[in-house]
C-alpha cells in the first residue's frame, strides 16, 4: 500500500553524532575520532544491555556516560571541555541532504515524524536548533516506554500514535540494527547507508538501501 507517514530515526540518520567532536576537534588532539566512535559505541552498548536487563535510565543521561567512558579511556581529564562537548551534542548539525528532502517529501503530502531514543527534550532541542522542527510531527521518544529500540514495542508506539497500519509507515535509519528492527516489525524501511561497510541483518532482502536521502522520492510510488 502507498505510505501515509514516513519516520526518521535522529541520530546519525538525520543528525550527525560526530558533529560535537568535530567543532572540539583542536581541543582533543589526534585521538579526536577515536573518542567520537567511542562515544558512540558505548552509548547504544548501554541502552541494549539496560534494555535486556529490564531497567531504563534516559538517553541524555546515557550519553553523558558513555562520554565519560570514552574521554577516561583516552586520558582526558578536561572538565570544561566535556561540558562543552555535551552541549555540542544537544544541537547535532544535520546532515546537508535533510532540510530539502524533508520539504520535497512534505510537498507530497507525507507526514514526517521522528522515531527515536533520544528523549522529548533532546529531540525538541535538537530540531529546533537545526531549524527542522516545523518540518517534523509527532517527535516521539521512547521515553514514554522507558525501553529503548529496536524493542517492537517502540516500533508499535508508533503505529498507535500515527493510526495506521505498519504497511503504511516508512521507516529511515543509517543505523543497521534499527532498520533491521524496523523491518521485522512491518513498516517499509529506507535503511540509509551513510557510511560503507559489510552487509547485516540480511537489509538488502528486507529493505530499500539507499546511498542518500534523495533517493527516497524516487523509491516511493
Amino acid at each position: 500500500m502507498a505510505l501515509s507517514a514516513l519516520l526518521f530515526d535522529a541520530y546519525g540518520t538525520l543528525l550527525d553524532i560526530h558533529a560535537s567532536v568535530a567543532r572540539h576537534q583542536a581541543r582533543l588532539g589526534a585521538d579526536a575520532a577515536a573518542i567520537s566512535t567511542l562515544w558512540r559505541q558505548k552509548q547504544l552498548e548501554y541502552t541494549w544491555t539496560l534494555s535486556l536487563a529490564g531497567d531504563y535510565r534516559p538517553f541524555d543521561i546515557l550519553t553523558a556516560e558513555a562520554l565519560d567512558f570514552a574521554l577516561a579511556q583516552h586520558g582526558v581529564t578536561d572538565a570544561a571541555l566535556r561540558g562543552d562537548l555535551l552541549e555540542a551534542y544537544r544541537r547535532l548539525d544535520p546532515f546537508p541532504d535533510v532540510a530539502p528532502v524533508l520539504e520535497i517529501l512534505k510537498a507530497r503530502g507525507l507526514r514526517l515524524g521522528i522515531l527515536s531514543n533520544g528523549t522529548g527534550a533532546m529531540l525538541r532541542e535538537a530540531f529546533a536548533s537545526a531549524g527542522l522542527i516545523n518540518q517534523l510531527d509527532p517527535l516521539l521518544s521512547v521515553e514514554r516506554l522507558r525501553f529503548y529500540k529496536p524493542d517492537p514495542r517502540v516500533y508499535a508506539m508508533a503505529v498507535e500514535q500515527l493510526g495506521l497500519p505498519a504497511s503504511g509507515i516508512g521507516f529511515v535509519s543509517s543505523n543497521a540494527w534499527d532498520a533491521m528492527g524496523a523491518a521485522r516489525f512491518g513498516f517499509r524501511v529506507f535503511w540509509l547507508r551513510r557510511q560503507d561497510g559489510p552487509l547485516e541483518y540480511d537489509l538488502l532482502r528486507r529493505t530499500t538501501p539507499i546511498a542518500s536521502l534523495t533517493e527516497i522520492a524516487s523509491n516511493l510510488p
